[in-house]
């Protein structure tokens, strides 16, 4: 076996459990605790027992981050043996103690020169054998949609004729509130902003949103876009739409997969373009049409 076939067989070992210790992990792939070091350090750029303490730090904060579990449990779930060595550690990597970073949690990871992290709920992120492609996650959402089709018309059997055809007057459900021109188009760009805020696991202000002029709007779009739109091309070209990640920009944290933030994306923005295009013709402006994509996406 390589040393490489080794360290593979390594972190495999960290994927079925992260509770083994660096003894029980080197009898397992029947070796001594020194070569295995050897190894996993010249190939992951960190001792095996520091990248198991890192894991079960960033485990540790995850629980905390969507759970109620009691800190001295979570602790002693991540093999420390008091609350207070749970804390001192905590702090020097989360810079603070673990019940203050609970009330306003950020990022989870930990800096490390492999980039092998916790991944939530309970796995590493590793490369895997079956990829979601760009294609797999636009046959997914047409599926969705021919799904709640179906869903839609069920319920509109329960309705009598006279409500089928009573006019509708503009009402988007529960996405928007007291709608404007300029609200939602405060959301469409705030919407970027956020979920750029949740995959980086950085909080966000909901506050400013509604009232920013559109020069601030055009300046914010001219930002969040282009980092929006290379977070996903890299998602999708790294084959990692499947890959979950904690949003911390939730009142309660919540997981995530990136195809999944993708989908509600375009879901939801569609919704907003139509409303404002609707508002934009009220006024007269009627150039864009009805924003339909079909032509523009099929221009090079």
């Amino acid at each position: 076996m390589t040393a490489t076939d080794t360290f593979a067989a390594f972190l495999a070992t960290m994927v079925e459990t992260l509770d083994l210790d660096s003894e029980e992990r080197a009898r397992r792939l029947h070796l001594s605790r020194f070569h295995l070091d050897r190894i996993v350090s010249a190939h992951g750029g960190e001792p095996p027992g520091r990248m198991r303490r890192r894991l079960l730090l960033e485990r540790a904060a995850f629980e905390l981050a969507v759970t109620d579990r009691q800190v001295v449990d979570i602790a002693l779930g991540a093999g420390f043996c008091s609350h207070e060595a749970f804390t001192r550690a905590f702090r020097r990597a989360y810079g603070a103690p673990p019940a203050r970073w609970r009330c306003s949690p950020t990022r989870t990871q930990i800096d490390s020169p492999s980039d092998i992290h916790f991944h939530p709920p309970g796995t590493l992120r590793l490369p895997t054998t079956t990829k979601v492609t760009t294609m797999d996650l636009l046959t997914r959402m047409l599926e969705h949609h021919l799904w709640l089709t179906g869903e839609l018309i069920t319920r509109a059997e329960r309705l009598t004729d006279e409500q089928l055809d009573q006019p509708i007057e503009v009402s988007v459900g529960t996405i928007d509130d007291d709608m404007t021109v300029r609200s939602v188009l405060g959301r469409l760009v705030g919407q970027l902003a956020q979920w750029n805020a949740a995959s980086s696991q950085r909080p966000y202000d909901w506050g400013p949103e509604r009232g920013k002029s559109l020069t601030t709007l055009r300046r914010e779009l001219a930002e969040e876009g282009p980092a929006f739109l290379t977070q996903v091309r890299e998602t999708a070209e790294e084959g990692r739409l499947d890959d979950t990640f904690l949003d911390v920009t939730c009142d309660e944290p919540r997981v995530f997969t990136y195809g999944g933030m993708v989908a509600h994306v375009l879901t939801f923005a569609a919704v907003r373009r139509v409303v404002v295009l609707g508002a934009l013709e009220s006024f007269g402006i009627t150039d864009l049409d009805a924003g339909d994509p079909i032509d523009w996406v099929s221009r090079a």
